[in-house]
């Protein structure tokens, strides 16, 4: 069943949207506690497009993934270490860090941290093509 103005499988039907950042983090801290010490909400998302706030508790790790599309984390608050093929990434308020598609990464918060993942997703005949396809998540 679709929410309105949404697909079911969660797709934005509107072309734009506006998000106080500051208000969804603190509602974010009123789910808690989060399983896995970590809280995600995608905010925006399109066929070709993605934005996802994650709230992380200190310690929490995102083991190692991928991602099929271009993707970038720019830290709302706090600080995460990102491990991209064995060299680490620490990224503070503020901080922006940019990846290429299907490249595996893990994400550990250092403190109490909020991000903003954004992924520009490719269409379904890119996806399919990819060599990677099958080497898990």
């Amino acid at each position: 069943m679709a929410t309105e103005g949404f697909a079911a499988d969660g797709t934005m039907l509107k072309d734009s949207a506006q998000f106080d950042l500051a208000q969804e983090m603190a509602d974010a801290e009123q789910k808690k506690p989060w399983a896995a010490g970590r809280y995600t909400k995608s905010l925006f998302k399109k066929s070709d497009f993605r934005i996802v706030m994650i709230s992380m508790e200190k310690g929490a790790i995102i083991k190692e993934h991928h991602a099929d599309g271009t993707l970038s984390v720019q830290v709302l608050k706090g600080a995460v270490r990102l491990t991209v093929e064995g060299k680490a990434y620490e990224l503070k308020t503020g901080g922006v860090l940019t990846l290429g598609a299907s490249i595996k990464h893990e994400v550990e918060a250092l403190e109490d941290t909020a991000f903003l993942l954004t992924i520009s997703w490719p269409d379904a005949a890119k996806l399919q093509a990819m060599e990677h396809r099958g080497y898990g998540t």
